[in-house]
């Protein structure tokens, strides 16, 4: 058994992975300043580690993946992409997410569910395709209406989709507004040519520049009804959801993990180039990063131990499952949201000034580091709603899923 602290992997499919990554981190890393200046993403270097097994890192071996299966080894590999490149890091992870989600599907639905689970899966581990996921509302309920063929039109607008433009396909949250019976959550699958769906490279955020997370319209855009996972009813509580909503998130933290490690081993080596015996304030500072990321790492490492622990429990009641998944991930997301942020601003203390200039490292890592905050579920706001409710034994607010 390794070390609870997020540095070794506890499979032997974790092992492969990160002996695969270990051939293309470093190229990587070399990139990162100029996709960063840039706000290009690395399609080329997605591509090689995509003929080397990466894309498929989380699908089943039948299919041509590696078969990861553990969200602490997938957040240990996003980890390790985020020291090189915290952006690409981001992009990948929504694909691990993917191949993980359509396992469980491919595992617990029937019929077309399981059906349009395999095509993924088979899709991801044996053509190396890029898949997308468009999560937000950019301030309308992206929706799938009823079409007359029996399948359904989907419209609706969606921002920072990580990888867009260059995805081959892209994965839908929508609300189904059908003619009669009640609204239910979906996801429906897209190839990127579809009619009506719209991806243009115009990404420019402040942070995550390489990540290449546009915004995404769909204006009328056909789905069969094979291509739709239907969900639970809109306006009804489902606690049992929140089990999957971690274990295809949770592995996410490892991003922000992976920018405080890079930015603390940044400033530590650059404090020994100096040479001769640094001040008591420095050798301070440097004692108080390194305790900071070990109490990152070895909460996060607890939290995905958790999620490990439940993920395949599917014979204890649902919505305990999905309770008791959800509070150790938020409580972890609380912990590397804020200690990361604090890692990369005490390692710019350390290296001074320089550190302020846009090319810098510390710079791309303090801009990185900030949308760990706006990373769902939870935002801040929620969170609190959300724990404060666990912790009291109360409804929270707008709990529905």
């Amino acid at each position: 058994m390794t070390a609870g602290d997020l540095t070794e992997p506890r499979t032997p499919e974790g092992h492969e992975l990160l002996e695969v990554l270990d051939r293309h981190l470093p190229d990587l890393a070399a990139g990162a300043a100029e996709h960063d200046r840039n706000a290009a993403f690395p399609l080329d270097a997605v591509r090689r580690m995509g003929a080397d097994g990466v894309l498929g890192a989380t699908v089943p071996r039948e299919f041509g993946g590696l078969g990861v299966t553990s969200v602490h080894d997938v957040c240990l590999a996003v980890k390790r992409i985020a020291e090189a490149d915290a952006a690409v890091a981001l992009s990948l992870h929504m694909q691990f997410s993917r191949g993980i989600t359509m396992s469980y599907e491919r595992e617990h639905s029937a019929g077309t569910g399981r059906a349009l689970a395999e095509r993924l899966l088979r899709l991801m581990g044996g053509e190396r395709a890029l898949i997308s996921g468009a999560l937000k509302d950019a301030g309308v309920t992206t929706e799938l209406v009823p079409a007359d063929d029996g399948g359904w039109r989907l419209t609706g607008r969606k921002i920072l989709v990580s990888m867009a433009p260059f995805a081959t396909h892209v994965v839908v949250a929508a609300q189904t507004r059908p003619a009669s019976g009640p609204a239910r959550f979906a996801s429906a699958f897209l190839p990127a040519d579809t009619p009506g769906l719209k991806a243009p490279d115009t990404w420019d955020g402040m942070g995550m520049r390489a990540s290449a997370s546009t915004e995404v319209v769909f204006e009328d855009c056909p789905v069969p009804a094979a291509d739709v996972f239907l969900r639970g009813p809109v306006g009804v509580r489902n606690d049992a959801a929140m089990a999957g909503q971690t274990v295809s998130s949770i592995g996410l933290l490892g991003v922000y993990a992976g920018i405080a490690q890079a930015a603390r081993d940044f400033a530590v080596a650059g404090i020994a180039r100096r040479g001769g015996q640094p001040a008591a304030a420095v050798r301070t500072l440097v004692a108080e990063l390194d305790v900071k990321l070990y109490t990152l790492r070895t909460v996060l490492a607890a939290a995905l131990t958790n999620a490990d622990h439940h993920a395949h429990r599917t014979a204890v009641d649902p919505d305990e499952r999905g309770r008791l998944m959800m509070a150790p991930f938020q409580y972890a997301k609380l912990v590397v949201n804020r200690t990361a942020a604090e890692i990369v601003e005490d390692s710019m203390t350390l290296m001074g000034g320089a550190s302020f200039i846009t090319g810098h490292p510390l710079s791309r890592h303090y801009r990185d580091v900030r949308a760990g905050w706006f990373m769902q579920p939870f935002t801040y706001a929620d969170a609190v709603d959300h724990l404060s409710a666990y912790a009291l034994g109360t409804e929270p607010e707008g709990s529905t899923s």
